[in-house]
């Protein structure tokens, strides 16, 4: 199946191609707010909805899958870091602790727009001072919710939930979608 991802994070498009889809990508170009008016799940959803949208007209047969992750913890969303002292921050917060990754997500066909969250728990280990350092002073940090990424860091100790969800994207329930738009005729096959 040929897909059109709103995103222009490489991890998502790797995860899709890992599973045997084909993803041009064409990220959305919209202001990347999380409304605070709706439940939390609520305004992943709406922001991957409002960037599935965006790219829409340029591809109105298209299958289009957008999606936002975020870092939860303590009640506060730990977002991408604006710069290495914020991702030190994040993970000398996160380290020895709890705390959830969020994931919504859209696909919008021509018929159908069909939008999920997920959720995984995570459990960090005790992080020592000098690998944050040598983590954040790896660039690596700045372009992942909450700091890390799962699949290079080595910071984690447990997860309850999906592990593709805390790279980007819950491919467990994206192909659950999928599998269901190709049984109904709704998406571009190729």
């Amino acid at each position: 199946m040929e897909l059109i991802l709103a995103s222009q994070s490489p991890r998502r498009k790797q995860l899709l191609e890992e599973q045997g889809y084909k993803a041009d990508v064409h990220p959305a170009e919209i202001a990347e707010t999380i409304s605070t008016t709706m439940p939390l799940d609520e305004a992943l959803e709406r922001l991957a909805l409002d960037k599935a949208r965006a790219v829409q007209p340029a591809f109105p047969d298209r299958t289009i899958l957008a999606a936002d992750t975020v870092v939860v913890y303590g009640g506060e969303i730990l977002g991408k870091p604006s710069d290495d002292r914020e991702a030190c921050d994040y993970l000398m917060r996160l380290s020895g602790e709890t705390h959830q990754v969020k994931t919504g997500v859209c696909i919008l066909t021509p018929e159908l727009e069909i939008t999920f969250t997920d959720t995984t728990d995570v459990h960090f280990r005790v992080l020592e001072d000098q690998e944050i350092l040598e983590y954040t002073d790896s660039g690596r940090a700045l372009d992942k919710a909450g700091a890390y990424g799962i699949q290079d860091s080595g910071f984690v100790d447990r997860i309850n939930g999906s592990w593709s969800n805390v790279v980007g994207l819950p491919m467990e329930k994206v192909e659950e979608v999928l599998d269901y738009l190709c049984r109904k005729g709704c998406a571009t096959a190729v």
